[in-house]
C-alpha cells in the first residue's frame, strides 16, 4: 500500500475502458491522455489486437486506461479473441469512454447494445472535430445524443488534444475511491518484449498492403539488454508461402527495409541502441488455430 493510499487525502483509482469501432482514434486518444506512445497507430483497421493498459498517477489518484481492439464482426478465432478483450474491459470498467468520430454513423453493434446495461458512467466522445466545421460538430453531437444512452457527451480531437483536459476532469469526477491497483511508477501492464513485437507489427502495417499485414503475427524470441545496446530477435509468422515471399521481397530488400524502420522505432521507444534480427516463418491458418493463438498470447472464450 502506498503512502498516498493511507494518508488523510482520499485516493481515487479505477479502470477506464476506451471502446469503439476501428479507426475512430482510440489508440491516439489513450496515447494523448497518458502522454506516452504505448499503442501503435496506423490508418488501417484492426491495428490494435490486445487490451493495453496505460496508467497515469497523481498523489491522490490512479487512472488505468484500457485501449481495446476496434469492434468488428469476427471472421476468425483471432477476431473472437480480440472481441473478448473488449468484453472483459467493459465488465471491469469504472468508466467507459465510447469513442466515435465526426464521420461514423450508428449501427446495431453488439458492444453498443450493451451500453444501456452498463452500470457505470459512459462518456461519449465525438473525435476528429478538427476535420469538421462547428456546425457539423453540433449536428453530430445531436445525432449521437439520440443514439447512445451516455451520461456525458464531449467533442474532442485526440490528435490535437482538444478538450482532453475537460475529459480528464469528467473521468476524475466519476472515479471511485480506491487504493492504487498498480505501483505508482508503473506505466503499463505490458512487457518490453510486447512493445518490441508491436513496433515490428506497426511497421508491417505501414509497409505492406492488402491482406498481408493482417496475416502476420510477431513473436520476440530474445530480448537481452546490455550496457551499450538491446539485442532483439523476432519471428514473423505468416499463413502462406506467398505471403512470406512478399515480406522478404526481391533479394530480401523488403525485409531489410522493415528491419531498419523497426529498429529505428525501437531505438526511439527504448532510448537505446538496438540490434534487431528477424526471421519469417509460415504457420498455416494460425488465425483460426486455438493452440497457436494461445501460444501467441490471445485469450480464447
Amino acid at each position: 500500500m502506498t503512502d498516498s493510499a493511507t494518508s488523510s487525502t482520499p485516493h481515487k483509482a479505477g479502470f477506464v475502458s476506451i471502446i469503439g469501432k476501428p479507426n475512430v482514434g482510440k489508440s491516439t486518444l489513450m496515447n494523448s491522455l497518458i502522454g506516452e506512445r504505448l499503442s501503435i497507430i496506423t490508418s488501417k483497421a484492426q491495428t490494435t489486437r490486445h487490451r493495453i493498459f496505460g496508467i497515469i498517477n497523481g498523489d491522490d489518484f490512479q487512472i488505468v486506461y484500457s485501449d481495446t481492439p476496434g469492434v468488428i464482426q469476427p471472421k476468425y478465432e483471432l477476431h473472437k479473441s480480440m472481441m473478448s478483450f473488449v468484453n472483459t474491459s467493459l465488465e471491469d470498467a469504472d468508466v467507459v469512454l465510447f469513442v466515435t468520430d465526426i464521420f461514423e454513423k450508428y449501427d446495431e453493434d453488439d458492444v453498443i447494445r450493451k451500453l444501456p446495461r452498463i452500470q457505470v458512467p459512459v462518456i461519449l466522445l465525438v473525435n476528429k472535430i478538427d476535420q469538421a466545421t462547428p456546425e457539423q460538430v453540433e449536428e453530430k453531437m445531436a445525432y449521437w445524443r439520440e443514439k447512445i444512452p451516455a451520461d456525458h457527451i464531449l467533442p474532442i480531437s485526440a490528435l490535437h488534444g482538444t478538450n482532453t483536459d475537460k475529459l480528464l476532469e469528467m473521468i476524475m469526477n466519476n472515479l471511485p475511491l480506491h487504493p492504487p491497483y498498480f505501483p505508482k511508477d508503473q506505466l503499463t501492464d505490458k512487457s518490453e518484449r510486447f512493445f518490441a513485437a508491436e513496433i515490428i507489427r506497426e511497421k508491417i502495417l505501414v509497409q505492406y498492403k492488402k491482406e498481408v499485414p493482417y496475416s502476420c503475427e510477431v513473436v520476440v524470441t530474445e530480448f537481452k539488454e546490455r550496457d551499450d545496446m538491446i539485442v532483439i530477435r523476432a519471428e514473423i509468422y505468416v499463413e502462406r508461402a506467398t505471403q512470406r515471399a512478399i515480406l522478404l521481397g526481391h533479394k530480401g530488400e523488403s525485409i531489410k527495409k522493415l528491419g531498419i524502420t523497426s529498429r529505428e522505432g525501437m531505438e526511439a521507444f527504448f532510448l537505446k541502441k538496438v540490434f534487431l534480427e528477424t526471421h519469417v516463418k509460415v504457420e498455416p491458418d494460425w488465425r483460426d488455430r486455438e493452440n497457436k493463438l494461445r501460444q501467441f498470447g490471445y485469450n480464447l472464450q
